[in-house]
């Protein structure tokens, strides 16, 4: 399980599969909701145009047994008055909940218009009637406001009082459900209050079927519970294949390397893609450093050989003389033996310098005014001229030091006179020369004698004492105090050679 899920691969499929199922299920849920309320609004609007209807038509002076909004094949519609009694209900209304009352028997608490007086009994009557109208009228100015329907939440603002005949603009809603001729449903139901003119204050209860919202929730519920999976295991599917095919070069650059690191072999190198993408940087990068690290270990081979190879000329020598003083100690070379022994000493000391200088030795860091130091260098040297103002830099005096006698005892060693020093300064930086008036170096040569163990007149070199090491010290340590050094051409027509340190 552990190597399963440990892969790029494993982890990228079931990261891009759980971002897509929780945005399914966010969408999802986000329809259901969207759809729901749709539905469920339009049956309120639906149920709200029968209720209005049936105000409507109470407003009108129409009798319970004549309202249109209560026949069987109608939705369950309730009237009830100003004290909560049931007056009218739809046909074959069995049951009911979620209205003003659960009542579905009427029970009318005032007589209809059909069962009130003719109009020729009633005309001696006007003038009571008339003033049956006044008291109502004062009535009505002392209160201001008509009851409330039961129905009417009662956090919303009082709405006034209605005038006979007039029907609220409000509309409650809510849900319930009915049972018809033995059929139960659920219902939107939507209460308008009406107020007649012989009746009071009514408040009318109509429901609409939320039968199409529940048959569509359930039908888009079904097709996500199938749909979704399945989506979600394509978009698995593609990751996993796609991811598949973006890391198949990783794969490969992998099995390459186990192969390099197996044999050994440095020149080999690891496939490139064709593309532009990050895989393929990564490759060009690896190749990189396999090249840099066949050149440092070509480097290091040659160095050990070459050192070897030192090595083995002054020891045979030294050896050579000590057998032959062993059987005829009046031949002894005194003098060639300790010659020796010092040339051995020096390239010791040279060879353990490039190796701490390879191993990444920092610099101590010290103040190092290069005039003094160059003068201090060139005293005891023969033919040797300075010329310097005070420069000072950071740096290991020790090293420093070692670079200039280094540069001295090269240009003493190839120039036919004198060697001259110099120290100026150049902006930031200081610039140490050393010019001898020799044949000079040539130009495809001025980069070659900083390697090691380079000697471009072999046979003096070593008759000389050099191993070819001078220089490429004095460059390394002029790299590891952040400066350069380069070889030119000296205005005598010699070999100049120029140290330049930024200035401390």
């Amino acid at each position: 399980m552990n190597r399963l899920f440990g892969s790029v691969r494993s982890r990228a499929t079931l990261g891009a599969t759980l971002v897509v199922a929780v945005a399914l299920f966010v969408t999802g849920a986000a329809v259901l909701q969207a759809l729901r309320s749709n539905l469920t609004a339009e049956a309120g609007t639906q149920a709200e145009g029968t209720a209005r209807a049936v105000a409507s038509e109470l407003a009108a002076r129409t009798p319970y047994d004549q309202l249109s909004g209560l026949g069987s094949k109608s939705g369950p519609v309730q009237v009830v008055d100003e004290d909560g009694n049931l007056v009218a209900a739809s046909e074959d209304l069995q049951r009911i909940s979620g209205t003003v009352t659960d009542q579905v028997e009427p029970r009318p608490s005032s007589p209809s218009p059909s069962a009130s007086a003719s109009p020729s009994q009633s005309a001696p009557a006007r003038e009571d009637d008339d003033e049956d109208e006044d008291d109502e009228d004062e009535d009505e100015d002392e209160d201001t406001e008509t009851p409330r329907s039961p129905s009417t939440p009662e956090d919303e603002e009082s709405e006034p009082s209605l005038a006979p005949g007039e029907t609220s603009r409000q509309t409650t809603f809510s849900s319930g459900a009915a049972t018809m001729d033995d059929d139960t449903a659920d219902y939107r139901f939507a209460a308008v209050d009406v107020q007649t003119h012989d009746r009071g204050l009514l408040t009318v209860s109509a429901g609409a079927p939320l039968a199409a919202e529940h048959s569509a929730v359930r039908t888009a519920l079904t097709v996500m519970l199938i749909g979704f999976p399945l989506l979600a295991a394509l978009v698995a599917g593609m990751t996993w294949v796609v991811t598949g095919r973006a890391l198949r070069p990783v794969a490969g650059i992998r099995e390459e390397m186990a192969a390099i690191t197996a044999s050994e072999d440095l020149k080999r190198r690891v496939p490139e893609p064709g593309t532009h993408d990050e895989i393929a940087r990564l490759a060009r990068t690896t190749n990189e450093t396999l090249a840099a690290l066949e050149t440092s270990v070509e480097r290091q081979r040659r160095f050990v050989a070459d050192a070897s190879h030192e090595l083995r000329s002054p020891i045979a020598s030294l050896r050579t003389q000590l057998e032959v003083a062993a059987a005829h100690p009046e031949l002894l070379d005194l003098d060639g033996a300790v010659e020796d022994t010092v040339r051995l000493q020096h390239l010791a000391a040279d060879l353990l310098l490039l190796a701490r200088l390879d191993a990444g030795e920092r610099p101590v860091d010290a103040r190092v005014d290069l005039a003094a130091l160059a003068r201090e260098e060139a005293a005891g040297r023969t033919g040797v001229t300075v010329d310097a103002e005070s420069a000072e830099v950071a740096g290991s005096r020790g090293q420093l030091a070692r670079v200039l006698g280094n540069l001295l005892d090269n240009g003493r060693r190839h120039a036919r006179e004198t060697v001259s020093v110099s120290v100026r300064r150049e902006g930031d930086w200081a610039v140490l020369a050393v010019a001898d008036d020799g044949d000079g170096v040539a130009e495809a040569d001025r980069e070659r004698i900083f390697e090691r163990f380079v000697r471009l007149d072999a046979a003096r070199s070593r008759d000389d004492g050099g191993a070819g090491l001078g220089l490429a010290i004095a460059r390394d340590v002029a790299v590891r105090h952040g400066g350069t050094l380069t070889a030119g051409a000296a205005p005598s027509g010699g070999a100049l050679f120029e140290l330049r340190l930024p200035l401390a």
